[in-house]
């Protein structure tokens, strides 16, 4: 994405809270007017100190009440224009990180499956961070000074224009030196926010296995590879701000070779009371001149800053936007809720691949309302990824999936997901406490539904041993739970759920064996009359399911029950087997 159109993505924002920057504008108006108005009365001020015993008091005590006025409306203006900068600024960002965060949950998983969580992370929060920076010091710094500029040249005209002109020949120089050094800090700051976003991706994955690097003594080579990262971090940073901070010295030293120059120049005028340029150069008249130049040389410096920082921001926002431009899953406006399910599957010639090598190619299954099915096979050989295309997480690449002879695609995601209660090997908790973590399968359940739920999964005992039993507070990790219990937890949410379809995958992976004998009697009970799909890898689980899927390189290659798959002493029975070999 280029500037310009980043730029002009950021002015869609803008243009949302137009109302504030227009007042935001006319009291800059209102600022940039006192600013000047004040070094002009100081000018006729001093003009009126003609000399020992000649000072027109009353003059000056009646150019001090305007000045007091003046400046009271200058802090009122800018104090003002602050808070709505501040607002303007703040707002926009708070709609930037919304629709990003509501993006990111209308992607795909494909999309997350391929990105770093520590990735998108950074851009969310640091570059958008940054961006708010650069865009506040824009809003601040940017119109005053421009008006600013315009203002002081015209009242230095109106004093003396052969001054002016000394003053306006020597400003592109300045300007020349700024557009030189920014134009070669874009790509440095771009390089910057991307190699924040790889190490703020490492440090996450670091921190999320810490354990496993420490078991597997990885330390030593995560810290080499986070020394590197860190070091081309320092490298790119101290380039880019090296350059960036170039522009603040060297047009600070044109502005002062400018202001020596008019105040020589003004001096000799004065001095020799010359009448230069058609009016009579007077002390207070270089005093205005001078605090002219100073005003109208101080903003070329300040927005040579806020040039550099918004080429800092404008890489980062570049990266929010191409976040945000991420496709989303495809949605079918005609989608129909389901309701009313009964659970019958049907999966007609599908095929699926994650990448260009085949992995689901012709599958076929009709499932019965309210039969269990549980699908075996090696490591890889497409059980999650089946699971995947029961839900909806990804599409096949052809073929068709039907619930109660609807095609999924012609369901809504959010009801085809309701009606399945999903309990997975990998845990997911959220911060909060014990019972909020279960209600999340029933929001409006009640405390005893909640408490019965628990008692068929076996983890209403251990809740009540936690310090304050089902309010227990715990962190989205679970931590002081094992992972049993954390499982449990997972499993009591759906037995409080009860939904018409179940998917199991490794549910009782991490539970004991005795715990795990109770727990298949509550599944079975929670599976009467429901469709469910239970993945397994201890293949003692399953063996009352009605229907056993081999599954081997993305087909099945065996089906039937359990005693029929032994009997055929084929892949199903050397896999069993091998479960129970010394």
């Amino acid at each position: 994405m280029t500037n310009k159109t980043a730029l002009k993505r950021v002015m869609t924002y803008v243009g949302k809270y137009w109302h504030f920057m227009l007042l935001s504008l006319l009291l800059g108006i209102i600022s940039v007017a006192m600013t000047i108005y004040i070094p002009y009365q100081i000018g006729k001020a001093i003009d009126l100190i003609k000399g020992f015993n000649d000072v027109d008091f009353d003059g000056i005590t009646s150019i001090a009440i305007q000045l007091y006025i003046c400046i009271f409306i200058l802090f009122v203006s800018q104090w003002t224009m602050t808070i709505l900068n501040n607002k303007i600024t703040y707002k926009i960002i708070y709609d930037m990180r919304l629709i990003s965060f509501r993006n990111l949950t209308q992607y795909p998983l494909s999309f997350l499956d391929n990105h770093r969580p520590g990735e998108i992370v950074n851009i969310v929060i640091n570059d958008v961070d940054t961006f708010a920076d650069g865009l506040l010091m824009g809003f601040s710094q940017l119109f005053t000074g421009l008006i600013t500029i315009i203002g002081t040249l015209f009242f230095m005209f109106v004093i003396n224009w052969i001054l002016a002109l000394v003053v306006l020949a020597l400003t592109p120089l300045s300007l020349f030196i700024a557009k030189y050094i920014s134009s070669h800090t874009y790509s440095m700051f771009k390089k910057q926010s991307e190699i924040k976003a790889e190490q703020t991706g490492f440090v996450e994955e670091m921190i999320s296995s810490l354990k496993v690097v420490q078991a597997y003594n990885h330390t030593d080579e995560n810290l080499t590879s986070f020394e590197k990262i860190n070091e081309e971090l320092e490298k790119c940073s101290l380039k880019a701000t090296f350059y960036s901070s170039l522009v603040n010295p060297t047009t600070r030293f044109v502005y002062a070779l400018i202001y020596a120059l008019v105040a020589v120049i003004g001096a000799v005028l004065c001095v020799n009371s010359t009448n230069f340029g058609g009016i009579m150069f007077s002390v207070g008249m270089l005093a205005t001149f001078l605090a002219y130049a100073n005003q109208y040389t101080k903003p070329f410096n300040e927005i040579t800053g806020v040039i550099t920082e918004l080429q800092n921001a404008i890489a980062c926002v570049a990266r929010v936007f191409a976040l945000m431009d991420e496709e989303k899953e495809k949605v079918n406006k005609d989608a129909v809720e389901l309701s009313n399910v009964q659970g019958n599957i049907d999966i007609d010639h599908v095929y699926f691949s994650y990448t260009e090598k085949p992995l689901i190619q012709d599958f076929n299954l009709h499932v019965k309302s309210g039969k269990k099915i549980a699908i075996v096979g090696p490591t890889g050989c497409g059980k999650t990824t089946l699971i995947n295309l029961l839900m909806r997480f990804y599409d096949p690449n052809s073929g068709e999936i039907k619930v109660d002879n609807i095609s999924i695609k012609e369901i809504t995601r959010e009801s085809l997901r309701t009606n399945y209660g999903m309990v997975l090997q990998d845990i997911w908790l959220k911060s909060g406490t014990i019972k909020e973590n279960i209600k999340m399968g029933k929001t409006d359940a009640s405390d005893e539904e909640i408490i019965n739920a628990a008692k068929a999964t076996h983890s209403d005992s251990f809740i009540r041993r936690l310090p304050q039993g089902y309010d227990t507070i715990i962190n989205e990790d679970g931590e002081g739970l094992s992972q049993g219990q954390k499982q449990l937890l997972c499993i009591t949410r759906i037995m409080l759920a009860l939904p018409p379809m179940l998917i199991l995958d490794e549910a009782t992976s991490s539970i004991d064996t005795r715990t795990e004998i109770k727990i298949q009697e509550a599944f079975d009970k929670l599976m009467q009359g429901k469709t469910s799909f239970i993945v397994a890898h201890r293949l003692s689980t399953i063996r009352n399911a009605d229907i056993i899927l081999v599954m081997n390189e993305g087909n099945v290659i065996e089906s039937g029950s359990h005693k029929e798959l032994i009997e055929k002493d084929g892949f199903y029975a050397k896999l069993y087997n091998s479960q129970f070999e010394n």
